[in-house]
């Protein structure tokens, strides 16, 4: 009979190891007789304390990359879209689209396509790596950007290409082709194509 109530003894040994448990009623086994009557047995009681868990910060030394980028105003000729939404996404507003990367190598990133969903924008552009590559460890941030009318509505970005090497950034999804969000996007309308 003790065999029977092993594995049983075993599951409240291993999981009670990390909390406070203090019995409030005695465990009665249910008494059994040659005839299969049997009267009702009664389950323990217990009191559970879990384990209490403070969440606080400290400061350690950690390797980060040391990245030198020195920004320069320019004039360049950005993209400004005047899109007629219907009346039901509410107010719209100058929303500036943007996509940057910091690469080791001459590169090239531009927003190729936005959509709607109705609930979100999408934003898709691609990274072409080409040319030589910089020297001494130097990295250049490539960047692209496309101004819209657009109401208040999540926005996801995706850049078809190889990450870089050390890119921290999670804003962007690099994805290898476009097929890998064609189900988002099948249902959307496309605002903006470069081409």
């Amino acid at each position: 009979m003790t065999i029977r109530f092993l594995p049983f003894l075993l599951f409240f040994a291993v999981g009670f190891t990390s909390c406070d448990v203090d019995q409030t009623q005695e465990g009665e086994l249910p008494e059994v007789d040659v005839d299969i009557d049997t009267e009702p047995g009664q389950a323990p009681e217990y009191d559970v304390d879990w384990v209490d868990v403070d969440v606080n910060t400290t400061t350690r030394m950690v390797e980060v990359p040391n990245v030198t980028v020195e920004m320069v105003e320019e004039p360049v000729e950005v993209p400004v879209l005047d899109v007629d939404w219907p009346d039901e996404y509410g107010d719209s507003e100058e929303t500036t689209f943007m996509v940057e990367a910091d690469v080791d190598q001459e590169a090239e990133l531009e927003i190729e396509e936005i959509y709607t969903t109705g609930q979100r924008m999408i934003v898709l552009a691609s990274l072409e790596k080409e040319g030589e590559r910089l020297s001494n460890g130097q990295l250049m941030r490539v960047s692209d950007q496309v101004v819209v009318n657009a109401p208040d509505m999540d926005v996801r970005y995706y850049i078809i290409g190889d990450r870089p090497d050390g890119m921290t950034n999670t804003r962007y999804r690099y994805i290898s082709d476009r097929s890998e969000i064609a189900d988002m996007m099948k249902n959307g309308q496309s605002i903006y194509s470069r081409d």
